[in-house]
């Protein structure tokens, strides 16, 4: 390497415009690298390498006799693309990841609109951008802003009826940051008192919104959701989530605009994306500047939404180039500088290559030459020592993150990395990237890696499924508490949360908030004639033909638990034949492959994508008539007419208020409640059907089923095993052995000792047994 002059000239080079000669000998190979690529893409449906490498050989000549171009790095870039693929990158995933949290985003705003919240919400980051793998174990952003907060640029921006806040900024203030001065509610005047804890007095008299007290707020408001942990702007109280609480900014702002014409005339960003960047709010979150004499009063102005449409903007090789510098800094970066090096860091250097590249080269035969210049661009900003804000200009990226010691030794790393042509990626131990590339015959690893990339995409395509469903179930557990403070009014304010449903579907245009909007009538719904349907039991009426084809609109929610209620309802109301041909029915749907889903708790090991690739096992994933998950069967106070009598001692657990007072949060939103595994279930109505009808072997060879799936311990669908093995001991009970029940109600008290309808049992069972 040390003759090649090419590389000698590279190691000189101190400035990144000097890169850009090169590339500018590229425009006029444009043409022939769009036809390469066209028949590079024909070829690709073979998956071979050999035949793709001959299909771009006179490109990578060309390429090669301008920029001297390692002759690996063709081969090498075709053998990353297919890992990432293999790894959980491909195409069709990183679309799932983009459709599956753009749409959890929508119904969580729905849910707040539901709840009286005026706030707007958005998943960004890795997740929703779909710039992620399995092994990168990406957290999930959230970020929540309301509209009753007005943030003012200028003083005729004030409004009345409205929290306003003026944004400050001065000589003395770093770039990017805010100061937020506190007005008057009534009138355009600043507030001179301290009238709350979140407010601090500035040395020079203003009163301003302190970012650490605000976050010091949240922290206090969540005390009972779980314990907060606070990393930069973020407060949160749920695993592997990042919560900031924003303030939107909706006017101009001359960040912005400067960005934008400092963009025009340039092949990248696009000037449809430069004219969405025009209107697209930005937001303030709570963070100062680690050098700043007011950074805990300071607020960061950051530009989310642009940032998203920019990675939103990136082909398939960007996309790559991305997750491949994330695992480098995960993997190899981490060993010299930590987590100092983060994903923003990686963004920024992504979005300073993409907007000086010509976008002919980000083709897949070119991804380890894209992936260098990235390592270019990070080390001309290491040798300035500082790394700018792709938007905000001022900004050092570096400033409380990476010091002078760390990036003088990261330099001297990527130097290395550089001067070896980028053999360091084959140590990424991530996803296995680097056995993946060191595969000795790539035909057969790429031949093996599409039916591994298959079985993985259609596992992570189901896990993402999974947790969508689990939020969607949170945020529904959440609704109904908020509607059952109320006994005497809950039907009229599900009435009422059904309409707003709907008024969301008119009022929107875009097809994907109607999509949410009607998944979540479809369970309000359900509930809804649920509990009218006991209203009517209540008053001894009988369920005519009219209730019950109403209940069938809302049984498709799943595999198992709309039919489950409506066994139970066809039970409580006497239609035991009816009831039975329900139960036959879920019985023939409840195959093994399916996955049990719980809105509450979590068991360890429940979210692992082995989980889901053995669900996938012996069968296609296309093969599933219906998606194979079931939810948890829940039952409130106001359905308890179409509920097992056995189940109303679920509703009243406790046996005294020290028992209430021990509940989290989160055991607030559904102890009142019934809630059981559907398969326990199934055989539990099983078992009261069979023997109502007096088909006494059905109904024990039921009890035997249900047995067995106890004892087994299927731990993985198991969310409420307490509650499963309380119905168990009640078909013992039924059966006369009281010391069989007895057993399974210790055992359940064994597992869940306070907060157990178990000690109602155990005390029954005991008068029973004393005579």
């Amino acid at each position: 390497m040390a003759g090649n002059p090419h590389q000698l000239e590279i190691s000189r080079l101190h400035e990144f415009e000097e890169v850009q000669i090169a590339f500018s000998k590229m425009w006029n190979l444009s043409v022939d690298m769009e036809a390469a690529q066209r028949e590079s893409r024909m070829q690709n449906k073979e998956s071979d390498i050999g035949v793709r490498r001959a299909s771009n050989k006179k490109h990578h000549q060309n390429l090669q006799s301008i920029m001297q171009i390692p002759e690996t790095f063709t081969e090498l870039s075709i053998r990353m693309f297919d890992a990432l693929d293999d790894s959980g990158a491909g195409k069709e995933t990183v679309l799932e990841r983009r459709r599956t949290y753009l749409r959890r985003e929508l119904i969580e705003k729905i849910a707040l609109q539901l709840r009286g919240k005026n706030s707007e919400c958005f998943h960004f980051g890795s997740q929703s951008e779909g710039t992620t793998t399995p092994g990168l174990q990406s957290d999930i952003d959230f970020l929540r802003s309301n509209h009753i907060t007005n943030i003012m640029t200028i003083w005729e921006d004030w409004r009345a009826e409205m929290t306003n806040l003026l944004m400050l900024h001065d000589n003395t203030t770093p770039p990017q940051q805010y100061l937020l001065q506190v007005m008057q509610d009534y009138t355009p005047e600043p507030v001179t008192s301290l009238t709350d804890d979140r407010l601090v007095r500035k040395d020079s008299g203003q009163i301003l919104l302190s970012a650490e007290r605000w976050k010091n707020n949240i922290a206090y408001e969540v005390r009972d959701e779980g314990e907060a942990t606070k990393n930069g702007p973020s407060v949160s109280w749920v695993p592997n989530w990042d919560i900031v609480e924003a303030f939107h900014v909706r006017k101009p702002l001359p960040e912005i605009q400067h960005w934008i014409d400092r963009c025009r005339g340039k092949h990248w960003p696009p000037v449809q994306l430069l004219e969405a960047a025009r209107i697209a709010p930005c937001f303030l979150v709570p963070a100062g500047h680690p050098d700043s004499d007011y950074k805990r009063e300071e607020w960061r102005l950051s530009p989310n939404l642009i940032e998203r449409m920019l990675m939103f903007s990136f082909n398939m090789t960007q996309i790559k180039c991305y997750i491949v510098l994330k695992l480098i800094k995960k993997s190899l970066f981490a060993n010299i500088v930590g987590d100092a090096i983060t994903s923003f860091h990686c963004k920024t250097i992504m979005f300073f290559t993409i907007e000086r590249t010509h976008p002919c080269l980000w083709c897949e035969h070119n991804l380890m030459f894209v992936l260098m210049l990235c390592l270019h661009v990070l080390r001309r900003w290491l040798r300035l020592g500082r790394l700018p804000h792709y938007i905000i200009e001022g900004v050092n990226l570096f400033d409380g993150k990476l010091s002078k010691l760390l990036q003088k030794r990261l330099l001297v790393y990527i130097d290395s990395l550089i001067r070896n042509n980028l053999q360091d990626v084959f140590c990424i131990g991530i996803d296995n990237i680097g056995c993946r590339l060191q595969a000795c015959s790539m035909r057969h690893t790429v031949q093996a890696g599409e039916l591994r990339g298959v079985l993985l995409h259609n596992s992570i395509r189901l896990l993402l499924k999974f947790e969508y469903l689990k939020r969607l179930k949170r945020v529904f557990t959440v609704i109904k508490h908020k509607l059952s403070s109320s006994h005497r009014t809950f039907e009229h304010k599900l009435k009422y949360i059904i309409h707003n449903c709907f008024e969301c579907i008119e009022n929107s245009t875009n097809v994907m908030s109607k999509t949410a909007a009607l998944e979540l009538i479809k369970h309000f719904y359900a509930l809804h004639i649920s509990v009218h349907s006991s209203y009517y039991l209540r008053l001894q009426n009988v369920l005519d033909s009219e209730n019950i084809r109403r209940v069938q609109y809302s049984l498709n929610s799943d595999v198992a638990s709309s039919r489950l209620k409506f066994a139970s309802m066809l039970y409580c109301s006497g239609h035991l034949q009816a009831a039975v041909r329900v139960l036959e029915d879920v019985d023939r749907r409840y195959h093994s492959k399916v996955k049990a889903v719980c809105a509450i708790r979590r068991l360890e090991g429940d979210s692992d994508l082995k989980v889901f690739a053995n669900m996938l096992a012996g069968n296609k994933e296309e093969g599933f008539s219906e998606l194979p998950f079931v939810s948890c069967v829940r039952f409130v106070r106001q359905e308890s007419y179409c509920t097992p009598a056995i189940l109303l001692f679920e509703m009243n657990r406790n046996n005294t208020e020290e028992e209430v007072a021990q509940r989290t949060y989160t055991k607030k939103l559904w102890m009142d409640s019934a809630e059981v595994d559907a398969r326990p279930f199934l055989h539990y109505l099983q078992y009261l059907t069979y023997g109502g009808l007096g088909e006494r072997d059905k109904q024990l060879h039921a009890m035997i089923v249900f047995k067995a799936y106890i004892n087994i311990r299927n731990k993985l669908n198991l969310y409420h095993l307490d509650t499963s093995l309380n119905l168990l001991g009640h078909c013992y009970e039924m059966e006369g052995d009281y010391a069989g029940a007895l057993h399974y109600y210790e055992r359940s008290l064994r597992f869940l000792r306070t907060n157990n309808a178990a000690n109602w049992h155990v005390l029954r069972i005991m008068r029973l047994i004393s005579g």
